[in-house]
C-alpha cells in the first residue's frame, strides 16, 4: 500500500477506475443507458436477499459475465497496458483501485491492485469463507475445495448492501498520494466516488478524471480529459513518465 513518507522525488499515485476502461475491451458496462442495469433489476441478482430468495438466478447471472470475461476475444486495451507500464517505470508507488471484478488488469501487467468490488474470477464459501479460483460456472452442485461443503460457493463479487473491500488500504493510499486519477467511472456510485473529495481535503494532491464525457462529479476534479481510454489514457501517461506531475496541470 501507499508509503505515508513518500517523498517528492517519489510521488504514489492512486487511480480509479471503472466500468469505462474496460468496455473498449468489449465488456458491457452496468451504468450505461444501454448497460446491464437497463436490462436487470438489481434487487432481483446483486443483493444477498436475491441470492438467499433466488440463488440459482443469481449464479445465473454471474455465470453469464464470467463467460463473457474469459471469451477469447477479450483482453486488455491499451488504457489498461499504459496503467501497467506506469507502475512499472515510475519513480513512486502506483495503486490501481478497481471498481471492476474483470482481469484485465491483471493481465495487462498491473501488480499493485485493489478490487474494492470483488473478483469475477473467484468463488467464495459461505461456510468456511474460502477463497478460490474460479473461470468455470458456479452451481449448487458444486462442493467447496477447502471445505468441501456442497453449495455454498458463491460469486466473490460484492453485491448491493455489502461491504466494499479494502477500504483502510485504500483510505491511507489516498490520503498519502500525490496525484489521484479517476479513469472511466461514471461517479455516482459511492463510496469510490467520494475519493476525490477525500483527496481534496488534504490540499496536496493533483486531481485528474480522465472519462469518455464528464462524469456526474467532474466539478471535483481541478483537471480533466475526455475521449476514448484507450486513446486519452497511453497520452497521459506518456506525459507523466516524460514531465512528471506537471503534466497533469495541463487541461
Amino acid at each position: 500500500m501507499a508509503d505515508a513518507g513518500a517523498t517528492e522525488d517519489q510521488p504514489s499515485i492512486v487511480i480509479l477506475t471503472g466500468a469505462g476502461i474496460s468496455k473498449e475491451s468489449g465488456l458491457a458496462t452496468f451504468r450505461d443507458a444501454d448497460g446491464i442495469w437497463a436490462r436487470y433489476r438489481i434487487e432481483d441478482v446483486a443483493t444477498p436477499e436475491a441470492y438467499a430468495r433466488d440463488p440459482e438466478r443469481v449464479l445465473g447471472f454471474y455465470n453469464a459475465r464470467r463467460r463473457g470475461a474469459v471469451a477469447d476475444d477479450v483482453h486488455p486495451n491499451a488504457a489498461h497496458l499504459a496503467l501497467a507500464r506506469l507502475e512499472a517505470d515510475w519513480p513512486g508507488e502506483v495503486l490501481i483501485v478497481t471498481q471492476n471484478i474483470d482481469d484485465l488488469h491483471e493481465r495487462a501487467g498491473s501488480k499493485n491492485l485493489i478490487h474494492m468490488h470483488g473478483e469475477l474470477l473467484k468463488a467464495r464459501c459461505t461456510a468456511c469463507t474460502g477463497l478460490h479460483p474460479w473461470r468455470d460456472d458456479i452451481t449448487l452442485d458444486d462442493a467447496c475445495p477447502a471445505c468441501g461443503s456442497l453449495g455454498t460457493l458463491r460469486p466473490h463479487v460484492v453485491w448491493f448492501g455489502e461491504m466494499p473491500l479494502g477500504l483502510d488500504d485504500i483510505g491511507m493510499a489516498l490520503d498519502a498520494c500525490a496525484l489521484f486519477m479517476s479513469i472511466g467511472t461514471s461517479g455516482n456510485v459511492y463510496p469510490a466516488a467520494g475519493f476525490v473529495q477525500q483527496v481534496r481535503r488534504l490540499g496536496r494532491a493533483r486531481t485528474v478524471e480522465l472519462n469518455l464525457e464528464p462524469s456526474e462529479g467532474a466539478t471535483l476534479f481541478e483537471h480533466a480529459r475526455y475521449g476514448p481510454a484507450s486513446d486519452i489514457v497511453p497520452a497521459f501517461v506518456e506525459g507523466l513518465l516524460t514531465r512528471g506531475l506537471a503534466a497533469a496541470d495541463g487541461d
